[in-house]
């Protein structure tokens, strides 16, 4: 069962406090009034259990409850009734009481039917006692009061509304903080990881024939492992930055080592900082397939650019197909969408596997991202 916290229960309660200042007539008519000792006694004590349970209506309202209160409610009108009549005009303005209790207790349909019975029993009584023409704002009163109380309460159960959907966006946002930071790590440590395992394999075959060079490849490692290690730091710190450039320095080293050829272009333009960043991801994604899936002997790397959009493509001599898309691919995509860009892959026509990018340049020129000048085919 969940915890309710009892502040709401008070405060709806604070509610129904000022609606008591209408039992100064009542109060004072009971003190003024020459009445015998038991009816006195009989007034004052239906007049108390009146507002305890009148108080108590309130204090479960506008709550989770989807049950209405039919005993207190009941409880409620047989006494401001009875009393109203029994007693006269001063105790005519507990039918305000009763039109409030309707107004947060009961259903939509029902509300307005039983204000509109307190009002005409409010009137009636005065009527009966030749009072109506002096206090006919009782009876609107009642009327007012509903109106009132209705507001309040559509506008407590909005912002009930509000608050349950800023938890869920909360929520949402926390979910998709994990999936991007999961997402990153399998993009970082993937292709790190993979060049580790690569080079450690080639310096163990070079150990015994070719020393030096079994040493070079594991001072590679060394700086793979460290350069991966400084990866992670930044994505758990929010800072980390991937580079077209970057990415191809690497995977040029990658390829390399593991024998494998690669065609790549001149160093790209200056591009805006969202949009050399998935390019980065790209080539390391589609290096990171080729070394594990391809068994590819070349890759060949092309970049295109215009005033309005750039286009990247890896391409691979291996076995081809589309074994390649994974989760890495998966959330390949996710980034070239954030951009507003379109990613496709699958076998090359020529044989082997195909990765393409298009990612829009003139929204990031646009918003100030990097000057149109700087956009220029290379």
């Amino acid at each position: 069962m969940p915890l309710v916290d009892p502040r709401n229960r008070w405060q709806r309660l604070g509610w129904a406090v000022p609606w008591l200042l209408f039992q100064v007539f009542p109060i004072a008519d009971l003190v003024s009034t020459s009445r015998p000792l038991l009816v006195q006694v009989a007034a004052a004590g239906g007049l108390i259990a009146f507002t305890v349970v009148y108080l108590g209506i309130f204090g479960d309202a506008f709550g989770e409850r989807r049950d209405w209160p039919r005993a207190p409610l009941a409880v409620v009108a047989v006494l401001g009734v009875g009393l109203a009549v029994w007693l006269g005009p001063a105790w005519a303005g507990l039918m305000i009481y009763i039109s409030a209790a309707a107004s947060v207790g009961l259903p939509q349909r029902w509300v307005w039917p039983a204000v509109l019975g307190a009002a005409g029993v409010c009137a009636a009584v005065l009527a009966t006692h030749g009072v109506l023409g002096d206090v006919f704002i009782l009876p609107v009163m009642c009327v007012l009061t509903a109106f009132a109380l209705r507001g309040m309460r559509q506008l407590v159960s909005v912002n009930a509304e509000l608050v349950v959907a800023r938890e869920e966006l909360a929520r949402n946002a926390v979910a998709e903080e994990r999936m991007r930071f999961a997402r990153d790590l399998h993009d970082l440590l993937g292709h790190s990881l993979s060049l580790i395992a690569l080079k450690s394999e080639l310096a163990g075959r070079l150990a015994e024939r070719d020393p030096a060079r079994a040493r070079q490849e594991m001072a590679d490692v060394e700086s793979a492992a460290r350069r991966a290690l400084a990866e992670v730091r930044d994505a758990v710190s929010g800072y980390r930055q991937v580079s077209l450039a970057q990415s191809l320095v690497e995977a040029r080293s990658a390829l390399r080592a593991a024998g494998i050829a690669l065609k790549a272009p001149p160093p790209a333009p200056p591009l805006p900082g969202p949009v050399d960043a998935v390019l980065g991801w790209v080539l390391r994604e589609a290096t990171t397939n080729v070394l594990r899936h391809s068994g590819a002997r070349s890759v060949t790397v092309a970049f295109a650019a215009a005033e309005d959009a750039v286009e990247l493509t890896v391409s691979d001599d291996g076995r081809g197909g589309d074994a390649a898309a994974g989760a890495g691919l998966s959330g390949l995509a996710e980034r070239v969408a954030a951009v507003g860009g379109r990613l496709a892959h699958g076998p090359n026509p020529g044989g082997g596997f195909r990765l393409a990018v298009a990612v829009p340049l003139t929204g990031a020129v646009a918003a100030g991202c990097v000057p149109a000048a700087d956009v220029a085919a290379p």
